[in-house]
């Protein structure tokens, strides 16, 4: 294991910093992670205030922030669970002051202009922030271990594209998805997805028996399953939809495969690609991903089905949206970061 080091975490109010402070506090290999807020943005003093839940360990108390402070308390890495234009505009100071960064929202995961243009950044150093939009790393250890080991920016991914590019990533790179057929991904995703703020559209009185599509054409997480799945804008249609409960990804995708293939090969390059990966587990053929087993934890769960003719296949995969989907993943990238095991805190 690596050395204890000391995190500081920027948003730990919402549900996916609440869950990497309570991921930290439990690791054995960071020191209790300082919390930090604009001075002035909230009344709580300490986060039991907000979850009551952790009450009772010492207190969680909130840091005005500064560089200054950051820099006394000897902090290793940055977690910043924070809205998108907040991460655009805090991250270039914290690099350039030599501060390792995980980013949880969006900001820094994708290269391609067009993809980025539906976030509306205005950079007020374009050139500071085109720099780093190349130098960031997308944060998928399943496919970027090495890179994300010498990472200053990681960009960790968002929940519905760790579902769909984990799932799809194998049998795209062995060549059997026909991709010039098409691949169709009907996502679905707890309300916690939508984040800690109420809306009309996500409090309980809305969501509760119903059951809806949205952002069909328009949303903003496409372009990750693009440039990481190597696929232009006409080889994929995303539908995300909201479920009626509080947290869970369940992304099920239809593909064409490009030659006739036994379910058996399918499952076998499935166990291939993710040997030694501990936070994947393949279902195969024999039987498909529940929210309910992946839930709480930090793993991804992929199974599928051949239809008889062998040509077509349905993927499932499935992940907590806020542990896989955010914070766990998050934490399994600090662990890579810093030489960790990949599993500490996530057990």
């Amino acid at each position: 294991m690596g050395q204890c080091i000391q995190p500081a975490v920027f948003g730990a109010t919402g549900y996916s910093g609440f869950e990497l402070v309570r991921l930290l506090a439990r690791h054995e290999g960071t020191k209790k992670p300082l919390l930090l807020g604009r001075n002035g943005d909230s009344s709580y003093k300490d986060l039991s205030e907000v979850y009551p839940q952790i009450a009772g360990n010492g207190g969680y108390p909130f840091e005005s922030f500064s560089w200054k402070r950051m820099k006394q308390a000897g902090v290793d890495v940055l977690f910043l669970a924070t809205p998108h234009e907040f991460s655009r505009e805090l991250v270039p100071a914290a690099v350039a002051r030599g501060f390792r960064v995980i980013d949880l929202s969006g900001a820094w995961r994708l290269k391609n202009a067009c993809n980025r243009a539906v976030y509306g950044f205005k950079d007020v150093d374009q050139n500071a922030a085109a720099k780093l939009d190349q130098e960031a790393v997308y944060g998928l250890p399943e496919l970027r271990a090495e890179e994300i080991k010498q990472a200053m920016l990681l960009a960790n991914p968002g929940c519905y594209p760790t579902s769909v590019i984990l799932a799809l990533a194998p049998w795209i790179r062995a060549g059997y998805v026909d991709v010039a057929h098409g691949v169709i991904c009907d996502s679905k995703s707890g309300v916690s997805g939508a984040g800690k703020a109420a809306t009309a559209k996500t409090h309980f009185v809305e969501v509760d028996g119903d059951f809806a599509a949205y952002n069909v054409f328009g949303h903003r997480h496409t372009g990750e399953m693009l440039e990481q799945l190597g696929l232009d804008g006409g080889s994929l249609q995303f539908t995300p939809h909201l479920l009626p409960i509080p947290r869970g990804i369940l992304s099920t995708i239809y593909v064409k495969l490009a030659h006739t293939i036994g379910a058996d090969e399918l499952e076998q390059s499935l166990h291939n690609f993710y040997a030694g990966k501990p936070w994947v587990r393949v279902f195969g053929a024999a039987q498909l991903p529940q929210i309910k087993f992946s839930r709480g934890t930090n793993y991804c769960d992929i199974g599928f089905s051949l239809s008889p003719d062998g040509t077509r296949a349905v993927l499932v995969s499935c992940i907590d949206n806020l542990l896989k989907g955010a914070a766990g993943q998050a934490v399994q990238n600090m662990n890579l970061m810093f030489e960790f095991d990949e599993k500490a805190g996530l057990q």
